[in-house]
């Protein structure tokens, strides 16, 4: 059994970004600059955007966070987007998920300017990603990939199943996995919560990838995948102990991996850094560096 180390890649990516962010710098350009919005006061995006900022300062990035109290009414974020979409000095946006009740997070993401939807979520830049054009991957996703594409595990010709079809992960790493892309051509099968389990077990058992992404801790167990299998756990639940867990049964799987993702230290730190890239993508695009 071996180990995707997230951070360790995440720090390998990070490293390289920062080289790059310097010799840009060096030619007298300014830095990257990316706005995160957080609408009250969430644990655990708390958490999310601290990483985020801390990140970063670590890439070279100038960062900063405009807090919104939990009222805020759609109208006002509305307008706030509007305001950083013509902002020249912000390369990217960020509006941290999930948002309040009374706001509605598509019309929210689908305001965010295109060429500065570093989540790559808006319709646009999700579209040109299916098509296999250059656009802005939903980042947990293409974290996934590069993290695939670090360890070099082999993807194409191979068998994945995904579990759980979420506009963050599920949709987009099965279409990113199944395209011509730097990693990909696998042959892949969707699946979610609503699939049978006979035929869930059918297709997980004789898949090469498993992707797990529902929210359910201990969801995948040995029965359900052979021997050999790679698998990435997207999953972060918080036991009534206070533990972080996967989706997977990390002790009962792992014996079975030729390569898995630990939580915490797997898929989350990939998510940051893949956020870090469109950023670089977006501000080199800005000066035509790309």
């Amino acid at each position: 059994m071996n180990l995707l180390d997230g951070k360790r890649c995440a720090d390998s990516l990070i490293a390289d970004i920062a080289k790059q962010v310097a010799r840009h710098v060096d030619a007298g350009l300014r830095k990257p600059h990316m706005t995160v919005v957080l609408v009250g006061h969430h644990a655990p995006s708390e958490s999310y955007v601290k990483s985020k900022v801390t990140t970063c300062t670590l890439s070279g990035f100038e960062s900063n966070l405009i807090r919104l109290p939990k009222t805020v009414t759609e109208k006002e974020l509305l307008w706030l987007i509007q305001q950083i979409n013509t902002d020249a000095s912000t390369d990217g946006v960020i509006v941290q998920l999930p948002l309040p009740k009374q706001i509605n997070a598509q019309r929210v993401i689908n305001a965010i300017a295109p060429e500065k939807d570093i989540d790559g979520f808006h319709p646009a830049n999700f579209g040109r990603m299916a098509l296999g054009q250059k656009a802005f991957r939903p980042a947990t996703a293409y974290g996934i990939c590069k993290l695939l594409q670090f360890y070099q595990v082999p993807v194409a010709g191979k068998h994945c199943v995904v579990i759980g079809r979420s506009n963050i992960v599920g949709k987009p790493i099965s279409i990113m996995l199944s395209n011509d892309f730097d990693i990909g051509n696998a042959t892949v099968t969707l699946t979610h919560i609503e699939t049978p389990r006979e035929l869930l077990l059918e297709e997980t058992r004789r898949a090469d990838i498993v992707i797990v992404a529902v929210g359910i801790p201990g969801f995948v167990t040995p029965d359900m995948v052979k021997d050999g299998v790679t698998l990435i756990d997207v999953g972060i639940n918080r036991l009534e102990n206070g533990k972080i867990v996967g989706d997977v049964d990390f002790p009962a799987v792992a014996p079975k991996c030729e390569w898995i993702t630990p939580v915490p230290g797997g898929v989350g730190r990939m998510t940051v850094a893949a956020l870090m890239i469109n950023t670089l993508m977006a501000y080199q695009n800005n000066f035509e560096l790309a």
